[in-house]
């Protein structure tokens, strides 16, 4: 027989009007109704600035940013895309502005373009092109969704969009979906949908070549259906390809609210799949049965220096939350800018009002010393803590400075003249200038100690989780202070991974970022520990409190 070579199908995702509408839930959304009717998806990202990847971006600014196994610093996406559709993404899977002007320049220094005139077309967008094509080389894939950054009309995102039409024409056997997402405003004084701006964006994108097949129209009020007829005339597509999307109380319920009217039938049809029902029972547990049954709460407290932002610690938050739907728990964030601890000493009392603290990842001197007074304040009054990253290394400064009792104890990140440099930078990091793709990043294996809290947590001892941080626990230090209370429970090589406070309900640091890998269907085991000893607390009151 002869053989017969498998044809990723494309969807594309595009946005217009403005910024922040949900483009990657409405991404996810696709995928996941593709991925209940039996079909592969794999996720490509593709992002109009000129930076190589999310790795120097502030976090307040363009929110967290996401690592991948393989040690890819990523759009805040690419969060969701592994939360919502339990798949591994590839660093490969982003594609930049700034990656791709740079391999075009590096192979114009090389002479690989043999003396041409080097110009966006057909150069740059041969670039965008193979970078596409080499991600849909996975022999597994059904369907490629390639959501674009950006909204139509953005100026640096029209070379990725000719890109994308000339993908379809250079490969017409190839099944294509291309899906819109736009905003329906509902002024208040009108009391009624204006449908204009969707006109102008399909419009602008019909002059750039590219038609779209599906309109998902985002609105604070849901759309009637004469305002759904209105845009399928004026922006020349069917009734049915036009679906509402209104603000939801969880993103989680985006995918069937579209697939009700239709929609994960219609783009199989589109990309001529084969036609199966949909398998929803896994989504269904979690959005019909446990999330609107979330009827007891805790309050984990989150002292950080990124507070304006709220996708700045989107994966941490996301890891609470699991956590606390797999106990029956809902789970409220209380976002603490630690500078206030720094400036006014009885602030801290706030921490009373919370059931549990997590300090989560971050970089630079900036309400650094209002961390470790919060870890301090969850160690001395036993309230349940769970350091990441820098929370577990200002974990190990508080604890050398205020137990072991060496004062001048900090991080050279901080302080580079400390003397008691208990957190330091590796040696083969000190000579690094660039900042970007320069630090420990991805999977590493590590081994706990048996029989420890996380051992037991993981039920494992090897383990693997994702790393992001260049500062390490001095080696050299970890024997002056792993004699007390605290002990180093994991190792990498022999790099402190972890740490245990014995005699505390709960106090608990990682180096790496578990949150990562946490999904409502496999939350996090440090998250599921700090939960759980939040619960177990929280009981042990109540009893006691029935006993007087």
């Amino acid at each position: 027989m002869p053989n017969t070579v498998k044809k990723t199908r494309y969807v594309f995702i595009l946005g217009s009007v403005l910024s922040g509408l949900g483009k990657g839930i409405v991404t996810v959304s696709i995928g996941k109704n593709l991925q209940v009717r039996g079909h592969d998806v794999q996720v490509c990202k593709i992002d109009p600035y000129l930076n190589l990847d999310a790795g120097t971006m502030n976090p307040t600014e363009h929110g967290e940013t996401f690592v991948t196994q393989d040690g890819g610093e990523l759009d805040v996406d690419f969060g969701h895309y592994e939360r919502f559709l339990s798949i591994n993404v590839s660093k490969k899977q982003n594609i930049t502005t700034g990656q791709v002007y740079l391999n075009v320049i590096e192979k114009e220094r090389r002479g690989d373009y043999l003396g041409q005139t080097v110009q966006v077309v057909p150069h740059v967008i041969n670039e965008i092109l193979r970078r596409v094509e080499e991600i849909d080389q996975n022999a597994d894939t059904d369907v490629l969704l390639v959501e674009v950054g950006g909204t139509i009309g953005d100026i640096e995102s029209y070379p990725f969009l000719e890109a994308l039409r000339q993908l379809q024409r250079n490969h017409p056997e190839i099944e294509v979906c291309t899906v819109l997402l736009t905003y329906v405003p509902f002024p208040d004084h009108l009391s009624e949908h204006k449908t204009k701006p969707a006109q102008h964006s399909v419009r602008e994108l019909r002059a750039a070549g590219i038609f779209p097949n599906i309109i998902v129209c985002r609105s604070d009020v849901s759309l009637t259906p004469k305002v759904i007829s209105k845009i399928a005339d004026f922006c020349d597509v069917p009734e049915h390809a036009v679906f509402d999307l209104p603000d939801l109380n969880n993103v989680f319920e985006a995918p069937q609210l579209l697939d009700n009217q239709g929609f994960g039938e219609l783009v199989g049809k589109l990309l001529k799949l084969p036609a199966a029902q949909p398998e929803w029972t896994k989504m269904d547990k979690l959005v019909k049965y446990t999330l609107p049954n979330l009827d007891k709460k805790i309050v984990i407290g989150v002292p950080g220096k990124y507070t304006t932002l709220r996708d700045s610690y989107i994966s941490v938050n996301e890891a609470l939350k699991h956590a606390g739907w797999q106990m029956g728990y809902d789970v409220e964030l209380q976002h603490i800018n630690t500078e206030q601890f720094e400036k006014d000493e009885d602030f801290i009392k706030i921490l009373d009002e919370v059931d549990g603290i997590l300090v989560p990842g971050g970089f630079g001197d900036r309400g650094t010393e209002g961390k470790i007074k919060a870890i301090k304040y969850a160690r001395e009054n036993k309230i349940p803590f769970l350091g990441i990253c820098l929370g577990f290394q200002l974990a190990v400064v508080e604890y050398t400075r205020n137990v072991i009792g060496i004062q001048d104890a900090h991080s050279t990140e901080m302080d580079s003249t400390t003397e008691f440099p208990i957190i330091d930078i590796l040696p083969e990091q000190k000579n690094i200038t660039n900042l970007g793709g320069t630090m420990r990043l991805g999977g590493y294996d590590i081994t706990l100690t048996k029989n420890t809290t996380l051992a037991k947590l993981y039920n494992a001892i090897h383990i693997n989780e994702r790393h992001r941080h260049r500062y390490e626990v001095n080696p050299d230090l970890i024997e002056k202070i792993n004699d007390g209370e605290l002990k180093f429970t994991g190792f990498w090589n022999n790099l402190a991974e972890t740490f245990e406070l014995l005699g505390h309900p709960y106090f608990i640091g990682t180096q790496y970022h578990p949150e990562f890998k946490s999904t409502p269907w496999a939350p996090s085991a440090p998250y599921m520990g700090l939960i759980k000893a939040i619960i177990e607390k929280k009981n042990l009151k109540i009893k006691s409190e029935k006993k007087r």
